[in-house]
């Protein structure tokens, strides 16, 4: 097919954004926006134009009438490909955004190391950017919003936002009258819609929904549809007698129930939404709670987090499930910002708010200075901060572990050397750019960080950022294998934009008996609160206490890292 000369336009518009990103020659990024100007607004198509033909073009010279023939040819330009290559692919991202330029971006990237929609509104809730000369809190607000467009388009919801959705209607339901349902009581990454199953009359909830809706779908005896903060939500009415089972079936997943309805025909039985029938007789049993179900069927309980049909209906055969991690397991946070890089809250902010939150410790893990965040950490900045750290932690009851989160350069060496590393007493290896490597060469970089003696944890294993960035083309099974040799941990990264590892690779993890560490990578004291969704996921993963790193006491923290 032709390239157009829209497609072209936007090429070389593109390579303009790029260098204004990273802060280039003026002329060179005002020559780019020219020519791709001129070429939107040219009516004889390039794709068919001799060198000669491009050149007399006005504002096209010799350099870019060589790269329109290169995107004629193969849709891209190799210089537009090589800087697009420096710069982090999430970054790149930010552009989509509604209101979001380059200069925007670079301001953001060089100042608050934003490198991702995911981390634009961190520090958007955060109330970070009003800190940058030039922005406020209604730049704050105007970032949201695009971010809230930008998502609605995607279609699906990270669990922050599926928890502000569920607040809203949880808002006008009766307590003890509901449950929430399907992926987002099953604690999954990211949800496409909320499920309620409610027991309250449908005449007197319908009223009450449409107070929180912004768009009702539609509205019946059985099931109500609406829309809201965008999102849409579906409630079943069920019968108080019939609720356990109406509950488990909408829970889900998809697998896990046709599993069970297996299970009861090969009993003579018939397991729907409404309860369990006898297939000889058509007598309906019902239940009110999801217990009963599962007692009925020969089965031990088992948690919502656990129904994906991974092994748990035979493990529940023979009362085996895993003792998970639960939130009372958590001792620390393995993975927190400070002001000394890019966090807001100061070491002893950071402190009262471990002891709020009644931890024993945290592992403050700012960023090294190779990120080119401003007030990246170097050797002399540590040492000034572990001083402040010992002052600190002389008077708080939760106490302050000196960590990094060190990055993981393109040729796998680290960003600080070891005798800088050596002094710390956690460290955490992080890959932040360079995603697009391919899968051997991005395994081996991240390979050698397990292997560095200084190295206690990966952090964010793949990189991904749920909705905006696919994991990076990393081999995790080799990885695991190496960090169970090495016995170096592998992050659970508990923030909603993140949670890498996923549940799956975290299930492979602990089966090897490699360690997982959750952090929530908080900069500000709001995000703390992540580290449910560590423990969600953690969960999904099949960890029980003794798999997470957190559940340990600060000394035998400290232990185990050195």
């Amino acid at each position: 097919m032709e390239v157009t000369n829209q497609q072209v336009a936007a090429q070389l518009n593109l390579m303009g954004q790029l260098l204004e990103i990273k802060g280039d020659n003026t002329f060179k990024i005002r020559a780019f926006y020219r020519a791709s100007d001129t070429i939107a607004r040219l009516a004889t198509p390039v794709a068919g134009m001799d060198p000669e033909g491009l050149d007399a073009i006005p504002g096209i010279g010799k350099n870019i009438a060589g790269k329109i023939q290169e995107i004629v040819r193969k849709g891209t330009f190799d210089e537009l490909e090589e800087v697009r290559g420096g710069l982090p692919g999430s970054l790149i991202e930010l552009l989509d955004l509604e209101g979001v330029g380059p200069k925007t971006v670079a301001a953001l990237w060089k100042h608050l190391n934003i490198r991702s929609i995911g981390d634009l509104e961190q520090a958007a809730r955060g109330h970070r950017i009003r800190a940058l000369r030039g922005f406020g809190a209604k730049k704050e607000e105007a970032f949201l919003r695009s971010i809230a467009v930008y998502r609605a388009r995607s279609g699906r919801m990270t669990l922050l936002e599926a928890d502000a959705v569920a607040a809203r209607v949880q808002s006008v339901l009766t307590p003890g009258t509901f449950m929430f349902a399907g992926s987002y009581r099953r604690g999954k990454s990211s949800v496409g819609d909320i499920d309620v199953v409610s027991k309250e009359p449908p005449d007197h909830l319908n009223r009450a929904l449409k107070t929180v809706a912004t768009e009702v779908i539609d509205a019946g005896d059985r099931k109500t549809s609406l829309r809201v903060l965008g999102k849409r939500v579906d409630v079943r009415f069920s019968h108080p007698a019939q609720f356990g089972s109406m509950l488990l079936y909408l829970t889900g997943s998809k697998a896990f129930n046709i599993r069970l309805r297996e299970r009861a025909i090969a009993r003579g039985w018939k397991l729907n939404e409404y309860g369990i029938e006898d297939r000889l007789t058509s007598v309906l049993r019902e239940f009110s709670t999801e217990e009963e179900i599962f007692s009925f069927l020969g089965l031990e309980y088992i948690v919502p987090e656990l129904r994906e049909d991974w092994g748990e209906i035979e493990r529940a055969e023979t009362h085996n499930l895993p003792d998970l991690v639960t939130a009372g397991d958590i001792s620390g946070d393995l993975h927190v910002h400070s002001s000394w890089s890019d966090g807001r809250l100061s070491i002893a902010e950071l402190a009262q708010a471990g002891e709020d939150l009644g931890y024993a410790y945290l592992v403050c893990s700012d960023h090294s200075a190779t990120l080119g965040i401003t007030h990246g950490l170097d050797e002399e900045r540590l040492k000034q901060q572990a001083h402040e750290i010992e002052q600190v932690n002389r008077t708080s009851s939760c106490r302050i572990i000196h960590g990094i989160e060190v990055d993981i350069l393109a040729d796998g060496t680290l960003g600080l050397p070891s005798r800088a590393l050596a002094d710390l007493d956690f460290v955490i290896a992080s890959v932040h750019s360079g995603f697009g490597q391919d899968r051997d060469v991005m395994t081996r970089r991240v390979l050698a960080a397990v292997d560095h003696e200084q190295v206690n944890c990966i952090g964010h294993p793949t990189g991904r950022i749920i909705g905006q960035r696919e994991p990076s083309a990393l081999d995790i099974p080799r990885v695991i294998d190496r960090a169970n040799e090495t016995g170096t941990a592998l992050e659970c990264n508990a923030s909603p934009y993140r949670l890498d590892l996923d549940d799956l690779f975290i299930r492979k993890a602990v089966e090897k008996g490699v360690r997982i560490a959750i952090g929530t990578d908080s900069h500000d004291r709001s995000e703390f609160t992540h580290m449910r969704y560590g423990i969600t996921t953690c969960r999904r993963g099949w960890t029980g206490p003794g798999d997470i790193l957190n559940t340990l006491d600060a000394d035998a923290l400290l232990e185990w890292a050195a």
